[in-house]
């Protein structure tokens, strides 16, 4: 992995906080950049796939392990998106996720959308928003069109 935020960035991280480079903390790296917005089921369905029936893939409490230590290093975050596990993305594109109740499609949104909202909060309330771990339920268009209720 080559972005901004790919191997030397996390090398560095974690060997700052004593840590290793390991093969399970890149590939889980990996899985989440190519994935988007995927359960840590599905990386390590990913990583078990990618590694073929011989091959070692981390197991899924490495893959629950490493994707907390990344979040505490700040290079992924996680969203609940209703019910179920949570989603992890990469954290160098901050967004907003709407979801649909119908058919479950997740989009991305520009987290501006909400900035009166978050000045409100702050202002009324003294309350940071979050935007990286926001998640906003409704219909999609094309279930609106189609006259699709909601679940």
């Amino acid at each position: 992995m080559t972005t901004e935020q790919g191997p030397a960035p996390l090398a560095e991280r974690l060997r700052a906080r004593g840590l290793r480079l390991t093969p399970q903390r890149q590939q889980v790296l990996a899985a989440v950049a190519e994935l988007d917005h995927a359960t840590p089921e599905a990386i390590g369905a990913r990583l078990r796939e990618q590694a073929g029936p011989g091959g070692a893939a981390p197991d899924t409490s490495t893959v629950y392990r490493t994707l907390e230590l990344l979040e505490r290093l700040g290079l992924v975050w996680h969203t609940h998106l209703g019910k179920g596990a949570p989603v992890y993305h990469a954290s160098e594109h901050p967004h907003l996720h709407v979801v649909c109740a119908s058919c479950g499609e997740i989009s991305s949104a520009d987290p501006a959308l909400l900035e009166e909202a978050a000045e409100r909060l702050a202002a009324d309330l003294g309350f940071t928003l979050d935007v990286g771990h926001v998640a906003l339920s409704g219909t999609c268009r094309r279930c609106r069109d189609a006259g699709t209720p909601q679940e």
